[in-house]
């Protein structure tokens, strides 16, 4: 396979730029469909991203070819996005639709056998995600990747190797700050925890390398910048299946910025990301430290590793990032907080036997 034929479902804020990242940034791949519910928005997008685009010409691509020139082929609108899973000259998926719409896709995706990067939620809820862990397992091939994009961050990759390294002893504890300048008035508390919080899920889950067996969720007094009723700052305590603990406080009208800070306190240190520094540490009597706008920026390079990254190793015949069942866990526990946030007690997480599922 000289280069991956990618489709792209769902072309909003994020499906757009993983479109612009395929089409201009990303070796071994091409955009060849795209597909929303907003066929003028495709459309555009899709016009923009062609050859024959209105002044559209070839495009610098020192990713795609060092020191060479990438020429975009036209790349067409596929109304119905069950045809674009379907085509013939579509090697690979990636899915950005709405999070209600990802369970039949991914059941499309691996009817027709096609690779596929899955931005969160994997589903809606957990059972529906343990049926697409199921199905996959089924195929005997792993096929879905979820696009928990934080992992291939260069400074929670650097956190992650000290932690394992265990230089700084056990880590017991994480502190996690997750704040967004604003939100859409449509944002509500439940989203807070579904759509922010569950990139704490899976760092906790990484970082730990274990399962989160309980949450709750706490709800200050909400800030007065916010319609009637919802609790934005929110405040989660994950419980760890080893009895370790990590703390989030997700406040995505924060006015200020976006801003994203990770705490590992361990048995002879801590290390702090997030600071624009790099790993900040604090061990051995010694200390070592612009917010950007949104999480495009702050995360751009996490994006574009983590995309490489599935291309490679989608031509491979392999995956290489969260899997299908991080993408199940993460759903379990976000709904064990859902029902948390609601009653303001503790929830255990109920997570099926993964010896079980995945034999």
């Amino acid at each position: 396979m000289n280069e991956l034929r990618v489709g792209i479902v769902g072309v909003g804020v994020m499906g757009a730029d993983h479109a612009e990242r395929i089409a201009r940034k990303t070796a071994g791949a091409r955009l060849v469909a795209v597909s929303d519910a907003d066929q003028a928005r495709a459309e555009a997008l899709a016009a923009r991203l062609s050859d024959g685009s209105a002044g559209g010409k070839s495009r610098e691509s020192s990713a795609r070819h060092a020191g060479g020139t990438a020429y975009a082929e036209t790349v067409r609108v596929v109304e119905d996005p069950m045809d674009l899973i379907a085509a013939d000259d579509i090697d690979a998926v990636i899915l950005a639709s709405p999070g209600f719409a990802h369970a039949e896709q991914l059941f499309a995706c691996l009817e027709h056998a096609k690779p596929v990067l899955c931005e969160k939620p994997l589903t809606m809820d957990a059972a529906s995600a343990l049926r697409v862990v199921e199905a996959e397992h089924k195929l005997g091939r792993q096929l879905i990747q979820v696009g928990f994009m934080r992992r291939f961050d260069p400074e929670y990759a650097a956190l992650k190797e000290l932690l394992d390294s265990g230089d700084l002893g056990r880590t017991l504890l994480l502190h996690n700050v997750h704040r967004n300048k604003s939100a859409a008035p449509t944002f509500r508390s439940e989203m807070i925890v579904r759509d922010s919080m569950v990139h704490e899920v899976d760092i906790a889950r990484w970082l730990f390398g274990e399962e989160i067996t309980r949450i709750t969720v706490h709800t200050p007094a909400p800030t007065s910048l916010v319609a009637e009723g919802v609790l934005d700052p929110q405040l989660a305590v994950f419980e760890m299946a080893n009895g370790a603990m990590a703390d989030v406080e997700v406040f995505v009208n924060f006015q200020v910025g976006y801003e994203v800070r990770c705490e590992a306190v361990a048995e002879r240190g801590s290390a702090t990301i997030g600071l624009g520094s790099g790993v900040f540490t604090r061990a051995g009597a010694r200390w070592g430290g612009a917010m950007p706008a949104d999480f495009r920026i702050r995360f751009e390079q996490a994006y574009d590793i983590e995309v490489q990254r599935w291309v490679d190793a989608t031509a491979r015949g392999e995956t290489d990032g969260p899997s299908a069942w991080d993408g199940y866990a993460a759903a379990a526990v976000c709904e064990a907080g859902l029902e948390s946030l609601s009653t303001g007690k503790p929830v255990d997480v109920v997570l099926a036997d993964r010896a079980k599922v995945l034999g």
